[in-house]
């Protein structure tokens, strides 16, 4: 290896393992740190978020990668050493654009806030963390304004999440989704709604823990390099290739909410402990964007984890985990309930059909604040009115409308929400590819075989990390750009089914 690229791979490893002490850091705030330690770990954050931004920014490494540059050139674009530098650089030029005193008072700031949002949301006081939102969208309005020459205020924002987007670029994809999308719902709407009674029994804690960690490990995410424990909101969080963890969120009336979310949250990890080990403590060492992201966790939780086949092979197991509450159940009536489409008020728990109606009127607010069309105050009356337009519905509360995502309360506003519906539409078209390269997928998933739609994805999407951009990995993959028709196709044939369209 170029000895130069030697001396950038360790400044870049001092790098990483700040950032990997603050995720860990993160990560016992959101599930194990005592309420009392929340001022003391806003601080903690901000100062490694502050040295990780300052080492980042050095002039030192933009010299290296400067003298890097024939190197670069020399070599394949898609070799390793390549593909290290490329993506290092793009990471210092964006970052040497924001102050390294702007980066620790946004690291303090939504350390902050979230734990106000951990209080607020039980109590329905969306009051009390209103001043918080307040200075969570100023900060956002200043990062993107590092960015000067953006279409949109939200373009850097997006950008940060998902490289390559714009909101024109979101805008587009989500209009063209929704003229498909709002037929299948109102189709869907006008019958008799599925019964699932039964899934809202009591299922106890422990059980149901148990359960999802037995399916996941089936699915291929390995403990020996990952754990589980409980939050506020799930999550996915990685220290290293070594140490990719999940959390969930367990209602011991919702038998649906712990298991779809372990699914959900191992389809992020297993994306991370697919990464090449060699590329361990580099730029390249993450998954490739919010949308290729969630492209996995959806994937598993949706394409595989709500499937016909995944259940002919599980639903014999989880009955006799439950056989009180779910052995009278035959399968078909468990099956239609997982499945069962009705217009929600809570995101995370909403179908296939109308979980990105949820999405895009968040996106939608997040523009309209940025733009300051509206104010943070009107957030809540603005929320209920999108819900009432778009899913008919209206929450009787804050808890269950704006305070339900941690998104805003933790990070920024703007490029929060876009990934889930990308992923969405990617998922399906990874699968698809996946499915053609090798149509014994489904029949294997019935039997509790994973290891071909795993070993595929680890060959075209895990190993890399960030080596390509998500246009770039959609295009090797399936020979074309991002649709949304392989999307349509799968939502059309397995709810057409269930609903006799």
């Amino acid at each position: 290896m170029d000895k130069k690229l030697e001396a950038l791979l360790a400044r870049l490893g001092e790098i990483n393992d700040l950032e990997s002490a603050a995720a860990l850091l993160s990560w016992d705030q959101e599930t194990y740190m005592p309420p009392g330690g929340g001022p003391a770990r806003a601080r903690q954050l901000a100062t490694l978020g502050r040295l990780a931004h300052e080492k980042r920014t050095d002039p030192a490494l933009g010299k290296m990668l400067e003298e890097l540059r024939p190197y670069e050139e020399s070599l394949p674009y898609d070799s390793d050493e390549a593909s290290l530098i490329r993506v290092a650089r793009r990471d210092y030029e964006r970052a040497i654009k924001v102050l390294p005193s702007f980066m620790a008072r946004f690291y303090r700031h939504t350390a902050e806030s979230y734990m106000v949002w951990v209080k607020a949301r039980p109590a329905n006081d969306y009051r009390s963390v209103q001043p918080y939102l307040e200075k969570t969208l100023d900060l956002s309005r200043e990062l993107a304004d590092f960015f000067p020459g953006y279409e949109h205020i939200a373009d850097p924002l997006i950008d940060y999440a998902d490289e390559g987007m714009k909101a024109s670029t979101v805008r587009e994809v989500f209009a063209e989704l929704r003229t498909q999308l709002v037929p299948l719902v109102r189709a869907i709407a006008s019958q008799p709604v599925a019964d699932d009674a039964f899934l809202h029994q009591h299922y106890p804690e422990a059980e149901q823990l148990a359960f999802g960690l037995e399916a996941v490990k089936t699915l291929g995410y390995e403990f020996q390099r990952g754990r589980q424990d409980k939050t506020a909101h799930p999550f996915a969080t990685k220290f290293s290739l070594g140490d990719v963890r999940i959390t969930t969120r367990v209602k011991e009336n919702d038998l649906s909410e712990a298991l779809f979310g372990t699914v959900h949250e191992a389809g992020h990890a297993m994306y991370e402990q697919g990464i090449r080990m060699d590329l361990e403590a580099t730029p390249l060492a993450h998954g490739t964007s919010s949308g290729v992201h969630e492209s996995q966790s959806r994937l598993w939780e949706n394409l595989v984890g709500r499937s016909r086949s995944f259940w002919r092979f599980f639903y014999p197991k989880l009955q006799a985990a439950f056989p009180n509450q779910l052995g009278a159940v035959s399968f078909d009536a468990f099956y239609r309930a997982i499945n069962k489409v009705q217009q929600s008020l809570i995101r995370t728990d909403a179908d296939e059909v109308t979980y990105n109606l949820h999405v895009m009127l968040r996106f939608d607010l997040e523009l309209a604040l940025l733009e300051g069309r509206l104010a943070v105050r009107e957030l809540p009356e603005a929320w209920r009115g999108r819900y009432q337009a778009d899913l008919g519905i209206v929450s009787p509360d804050d808890r269950d409308g704006v305070l339900q995502d941690v998104h805003w309360y933790a990070g920024t506003i703007g490029g929060a929400f876009q990934g889930y519906t990308l992923g969405n539409i990617l998922g399906a078209q990874f699968f698809e590819a996946a499915a053609r390269a090798h149509p014994s997928i489904p029949s294997e998933i019935e039997r509790g075989e994973f290891d071909t739609l795993r070993g595929w994805l680890k060959e075209n999407i895990y190993q890399h990390g960030r080596k390509f951009t998500a246009n770039e990995l959609v295009q090797r993959i399936t020979g074309g750009p991002l649709s949304i028709q392989p999307y349509i196709r799968y939502l059309r044939s397995k709810y057409g089914e269930l609903y006799s369209l």
